[in-house]
């Protein structure tokens, strides 16, 4: 694919990437490096992201430090750059690490940057925003989407449902906790529904907003090619690392008890407000499938789950790959 130069030195575009070290971040990060961009990764601790420099090229990938909640670090960061994506979000509150500093308050400042360098915006949000939510993660990811459009009204959206992939943190997690449990927690019974989403189509969608490919202006909704109730998740998480554990249904006031509790934790499993997320479907929208808003609507055939997880859920099968069920 031909990439775009820019300046007197025919340079190839350079792309601005906050939250690049991390787990969507880096297979953004590599979708760009492969398609000859220069990327500059802005990230609050840059010691801590040497893994990105081999994604790309001698001198083709830039790690510098910024931090959404001071604006002076956004300006360095994206200076010089043609276009710029945001990928940061917080699962859970943590020191100075707030849903609203993060989610609103850095989505808005990040527009404003870009705004005042005149230069395009591609920004992650998730399905399931809502400004009315009575989840701060999701109220925050709406309000941050509000600010965006505000500030910079032709910026790409990008909402996407459970993202899975080798670093994931949905599958793995729960693989990892039948290595030891004799059962799993079905919050809420198990019925919530997700459509799980491949990292690699996710970062194909924001490099090709890079390309100048996608609509600008919108917000796209993006969804794997199956809908599937958190039990069917579990079940074949289950299948695929060969193991047998029973699937014990938690009610929601249960649920909330122990979200509260595990809320408590540094790096909670759980907490009160992730609970309170699960209680809505986390699918498309019938509106953006008619909109043409998803990734088949822009020419990207999802990929399914059950062509991805085998490759890294067999370290959870106790014999790893060489588990019989590993040997085909």
């Amino acid at each position: 694919m031909a990439v775009e130069k820019t300046g007197i030195l025919n340079k190839p575009k350079l792309v601005t990437v906050f939250g690049g070290s991390g787990f969507v971040g880096r297979h953004v990060v590599a979708a760009l490096a492969q398609r000859g961009y220069r990327v500059r990764v802005a990230v609050r601790r840059p010691t801590l992201a040497p893994y990105l420099q081999p994604l790309g090229n001698m001198g083709q990938i830039q790690t510098v430090q910024a931090n959404l909640r001071y604006r002076w670090s956004i300006d360095r960061a994206i200076k010089g750059a043609d276009h710029v994506i945001n990928l940061v979000g917080i699962l859970y509150e943590g020191g100075g690490q707030r849903f609203n500093a993060v989610q609103a308050f850095g989505a808005r400042a990040v527009a404003e940057a870009a705004r005042a360098e005149g230069i395009p915006l591609t920004h992650m949000s998730a399905i399931g925003a809502d400004p009315h939510s009575a989840s701060g993660y999701a109220r925050t990811k709406a309000e941050g989407e509000k600010a965006v459009h505000e500030v910079l009204p032709d910026a790409i959206i990008l909402r996407p449902s459970i993202i899975f992939g080798p670093e994931d943190g949905f599958f793995n997690k729960f693989a990892n906790m039948a290595r030891f449990s004799p059962f799993l927690p079905l919050i809420g019974g198990g019925h919530t529904k997700f459509q799980p989403v491949y990292v690699g189509d996710v970062a194909e969608i924001f490099a090709r907003t890079v390309d100048g490919t996608v609509e600008r202006g919108k917000i796209y909704e993006l969804g794997g090619p199956e809908v599937m109730s958190f039990r069917r998740c579990m079940e074949e998480m289950l299948d695929v690392i060969d193991r047998k554990r029973t699937l014990v249904p938690i009610p929601w006031f249960a649920a909330r008890i122990i979200g509260a509790v595990a809320g408590l934790l540094p790096k909670p499993v759980i907490t009160r407000d992730q609970v309170t997320q699960l209680q809505h479907d986390n699918v498309v929208s019938d509106e953006a499938k008619k909109d043409g808003r998803t990734l088949e609507g822009i020419g990207i055939r999802p990929t399914a789950t059950d062509a991805v997880l085998p490759s890294y859920l067999w370290r959870f099968r106790e014999q790893g790959q060489f588990t019989k069920k590993g040997m085909a």
